[in-house]
């Protein structure tokens, strides 16, 4: 017999239930990377999660005989309604075995919550916000999940959602770069200098993560206002701001964070990371003095860095900021000596120059991410 069991966000084992379905649904793919129990346990914490302050979220189990076949989240994300004048919901922490039973019932159960609220389309995987990854993975499952910034999930799961009627919202691509085909094109070198030269824009180095610090403010509200005409844009709350940069700021090597500036104030930025994915799979979601340690060991150990976050305020585009970081960040990984692949995450296919860029510095896609939505 199945049926649907609501989540208490209060009930320590219904949430440890919720959290730990992955583990086993994942338990012998090697390309899943499991995220670190403290920031997966904090999604379903009410009073810690800075989204539970303005939004609606339930958490939802499907359970046969007694066993966890499958979970799901309705999310009503009301400051994007808000500022979108529309009246979405979105699901996300979609995980399920190859049950179709079990899909229909999660998916019915989000709808029914979604009509409960007056909303009229469903939107997915979309999550609490930044830092989750959007979308199903539909190309590119061979491939290692990047570290926690990106989804990752099993074949089969893209035939589950379309089986409910989803259509394609939006895809995010992913590309790679192998070192020995990374470089700067000459005409982007050139336009960084000219841009340089004109004394608007000036590049913004870190001498190291404490001087990285205390730019954590000036970076925040750079990075909520940068993405204004993005498909997946709202207002961040200040809380928000603080929560993004802080996990950014917790993982950063400062040498790998770059900002151009107007004066005193960041008007671009542009955010890469050491891939730890496999310090990660090794942790299984536990942070102690040991795998704390490997952690740090794996940033000297890995090969690849993945660039995810990267944006420039509307009224700075056009200036020769994106050339200015692609170059800038170009010197600097050249310089490392460690990486042998460059990693550009998630990447809208709404946002046409970014994608002009990938090509022209020879990316190669990799992976696709795709978001679906139904009409309710």
């Amino acid at each position: 017999m199945l049926i649907i069991e609501k989540v208490d966000t209060n009930n320590k084992r219904q949430v440890r239930r919720f959290v730990e379905l992955p583990h086993r649904i994942y338990k012998d793919c090697p390309q899943w990377v499991p995220p670190l129990n403290v920031d997966a346990y904090n999604q379903l914490n009410r009073r810690k999660h800075p989204f539970h302050e303005h939004s609606d979220v339930d958490f939802f189990l499907a359970v046969r005989d007694a066993r966890d076949v499958g979970r799901i989240a309705a999310i009503e994300n009301k400051p994007f309604n808000a500022y979108h004048n529309e009246k979405t919901a979105d699901f996300y922490f979609f995980e399920c075995e190859n049950d179709p039973e079990a899909a229909v019932a999660l998916f019915n159960t989000v709808i029914e919550w979604s009509r409960e609220r007056g909303l009229d389309t469903l939107i997915g995987p979309k999550g609490l916000g930044p830092l989750d990854g959007y979308g199903i993975l539909v190309f590119g499952h061979e491939h290692r999940q990047t570290m926690t910034m990106l989804n990752y999930n099993h074949a089969y799961y893209q035939q589950l959602v379309e089986a409910q009627g989803f259509t394609k919202e939006v895809d995010f691509v992913s590309c790679y770069v192998p070192s020995d085909k990374f470089h700067i094109p000459e005409r982007v070198a050139r336009i960084a200098e000219r841009a340089l030269q004109r004394g608007n824009l000036q590049v913004k180095r870190f001498k190291n993560k404490k001087e990285l610090l205390s730019w954590a403010d000036r970076i925040g509200l750079a990075y909520n206002n940068a993405f204004v005409h993005n498909w997946e844009y709202y207002p961040l709350t200040k809380r928000e701001v603080d929560f993004v940069v802080e996990n950014i700021m917790t993982i950063a090597d400062h040498r790998l964070i770059k900002i151009i500036t107007h004066n005193e104030d960041v008007v671009g930025f542009l955010f890469a990371f050491h891939d730890v994915s496999a310090a990660l799979q090794r942790a299984r979601g536990s942070l102690n003095p040991l795998s704390l340690l490997d952690l740090l060991l794996e940033m000297r150990r890995t090969q690849t860095v993945s660039v995810n976050g990267m944006g420039i305020l509307p009224e700075h585009q056009g200036h020769g900021g994106n050339a200015i970081l692609y170059n800038e960040m170009g010197q600097t990984l050249l310089q490392f000596g460690q990486f042998r692949h460059v990693e550009m995450t998630q990447v809208a296919e709404t946002t046409e120059q970014m994608r002009a860029d990938l090509k022209n510095l020879n990316g190669v896609e990799y992976k696709n991410h795709r978001v679906y939505r139904k009409e309710l």
